[in-house]
């Protein structure tokens, strides 16, 4: 067999340990030839590729971002786009793609699959935010590296009495935001799941303050808006799925915080930061195990599905399950958080 490879969307740890995984199993065991393509659908769309080998592939197991590249591209917003890529998969012999990515990615997938595409899922996205999949690799470190920046904060918060507001990506769903302040001590979470009222928000730190805590910190995802009418927030541009560009709700919160509390309020973007580096060991296991499953269910037919882990087994869903609705953070871990609040 031919089995094509992408990766798209926003990149993320543990992207080239699934590659890895495609390509060893499917060359030396399965005896199939892979072949990668560059930039995430767009690559599909204007064939670029490349061919991935056993060689070609060492060590690239600790290598964060994907050595394939990728873009946010969306064929069915693209002039003639599903029909080039269907024409690529045709003229390239590609008997399988293994399409690895997030909601909008395996999305473009599944409407792929419809319309006669062999393709199978893999799950990825550091917002963790995929349905039928326990979570995603990519988020633990994510998590891990947002901990550390809190860490590092209050460490320089409680030396100058200040407020530091930190923001993490999660533009649905407040994951990392909710697992990152939950592990560094947050103050106050703010998630997309739950509007938050910034005086209530201004309430809480004044109470801190009031007992003797003169420095505090609010962890905000990306997404997290406020209650209708409380504060505004900038609007940004669009991408080819719809999505607004996001980014810059800590600055306004920082702002509302100064000006009705008066305290010294600084904030932190953490941004693509979260993205970038070198994987956890628990997401180069997890992102191994996705792409050894992914490279059976190619070999086996078994197109229309995803990899997904689920009770620390990985099993096959459809892909259609993991994109139906979004993964939003459990209200009963949110209330263990909040228990710390104030």
């Amino acid at each position: 067999m031919r089995i094509g490879v992408l990766t798209g969307g926003g990149d993320c740890p543990g992207l080239n340990a699934a590659i890895r995984a495609i390509v060893r199993k499917g060359e030396d065991v399965y005896g199939h030839n892979v072949l990668g393509f560059r930039y995430g659908w767009r690559g599909v769309i204007e064939c670029e590729t490349v061919e991935l080998t056993t060689e070609s592939t060492r060590g690239i197991l600790p290598r964060g971002g994907t050595i394939l590249g990728s873009s946010r591209t969306n064929p069915f917003k693209t002039s003639d786009g599903v029909a080039r890529v269907m024409d690529t998969l045709r003229r390239e012999h590609v008997d399988s793609l293994i399409v690895i990515g997030g909601e909008d990615t395996l999305g473009v997938a599944e409407k792929l699959g419809r319309e006669g595409a062999n393709v199978v899922g893999v799950p990825k996205t550091i917002d963790n935010d995929l349905s039928a999949t326990e979570v995603t690799f990519g988020f633990n470190t994510a998590v891990q590296i947002a901990t550390d920046a809190i860490d590092r904060l209050h460490t320089t918060a409680e030396s100058h009495d200040r407020v530091m507001v930190v923001e993490v990506m999660g533009r649905h769903a407040g994951w990392i935001a909710l697992y990152a302040g939950l592990a560094g001590g947050a103050d106050v979470i703010l998630i997309p799941e739950l509007p938050f009222d910034i005086a209530e928000v201004c309430e809480r730190i004044q109470h801190r303050h009031r007992r003797g805590e003169n420095f505090s910190i609010i962890v905000v995802a990306e997404g997290a808006i406020p209650v209708e009418g409380t504060m505004t927030l900038q609007s940004g541009e669009t991408d080819e799925f719809g999505h607004v560009r996001l980014g810059g709700v800590a600055n306004r919160v920082t702002e509302e915080l100064m000006s009705r509390t008066g305290y010294d309020t600084r904030v932190t973007i953490l941004g693509h930061v979260l993205r970038g580096g070198t994987p956890t060991a628990f997401d180069r296991v997890l992102a191994t195990r996705f792409g050894i499953a992914a490279i059976d269910a190619a070999h086996d037919g078994a197109f229309g599905s995803m990899v997904a882990l689920q009770c620390g087994q990985i099993v096959r869903v459809p892909i259609e399950d993991a994109i139906s609705e979004l993964k939003l953070v459990d209200p009963a871990l949110y209330d263990v958080a909040s228990v710390f609040f104030g």
